[in-house]
């Protein structure tokens, strides 16, 4: 059975962020990621850690104006400077939250920008990011996103992903797998971990449609499941997912695994 990490910025919202942590104890996550620790103080993080024995996998880069639609920054030639620095900021988090891997997230193609510059500036950053974060002991990971619930966001399909990888040419940058995103944009969900499961740093669930909890809609996750512990799969899964009705009562999921 793959190990899960619990979503803390999707799941357990009945409750305030800093005390999801017990409550992802309580239900059995001895893993947790979130989207964004910036907010918050490290330390309150690292003790809420260190308090329910937990294992902090995965956050963002920083991604803007999230409340304003910002999703990232990373292909906009008009703030390169800033993303530079929001590098920094997220490697010093990641020193002190104890963290080995980061997802940077491209954004949206900037308006009046060609598909060709945003695509080099996205690549050129990810060199700058990645040899920063090798330098701290990180890897750095890429997500592809579904167009249908961010229209307009530049990375949205796996075969771009790799290419970019490819062009990148950086040992640890790796690809983030987000299970739900890819059956709404390509669908070949097996075929694709198959083939290129040396390049995936990072999986991540939900299911369509509603990205809701395993076993809510189309998505075969047991077999995806045991896929994944037949090809050796070593990392975590991160539940980002929105349940359908209370977090606990969703977690259903689990019993059949």
């Amino acid at each position: 059975m793959p190990k899960f990490a619990a979503n803390l910025s999707t799941m357990f919202g009945e409750t305030a962020f800093l005390d999801r942590f017990a409550a992802a104890r309580l239900a059995g996550f001895d893993a947790v990621e979130f989207l964004f620790p910036y907010a918050f103080d490290a330390d309150d993080i690292s003790n809420r850690l260190a308090r329910q024995d937990q294992q902090l996998v995965l956050f963002n880069l920083p991604a803007g104006d999230w409340n304003a639609g910002e999703r990232g920054f990373a292909c906009d030639p008009r703030r390169i400077g800033q993303f530079q620095d929001s590098v920094g900021e997220a490697l010093d988090f990641a020193d002190q939250l104890q963290v080995s891997q980061l997802h940077c997230m491209a954004g949206k193609l900037p308006p009046k920008v060609s598909i060709g510059r945003a695509h080099q500036v996205f690549v050129d950053n990810l060199r700058f990011a990645a040899a920063a974060a090798r330098a701290r002991g990180v890897r750095l990971l890429i997500e592809p996103i579904n167009t249908f619930d961010i229209p307009g966001y530049f990375l949205s399909g796996s075969k771009q992903a790799l290419g970019i990888l490819d062009e990148v040419g950086a040992d640890n940058l790796l690809l983030q797998y987000d299970v739900y995103h890819m059956q709404r944009m390509e669908g070949e969900l097996a075929a694709t971990i198959s083939a290129h499961l040396a390049r995936i740093g990072h999986i991540q669930i939900a299911d369509n449609p509603g990205r809701h909890e395993p076993g809510s809609g189309e998505i075969h996750y047991k077999f995806l499941f045991d896929l994944l512990d037949r090809l050796g799969y070593d990392g975590h899964v991160g539940c980002e997912y929105f349940p359908a009705t209370n977090t606990v009562d969703g977690l259903v999921w689990r019993q059949g695994l």
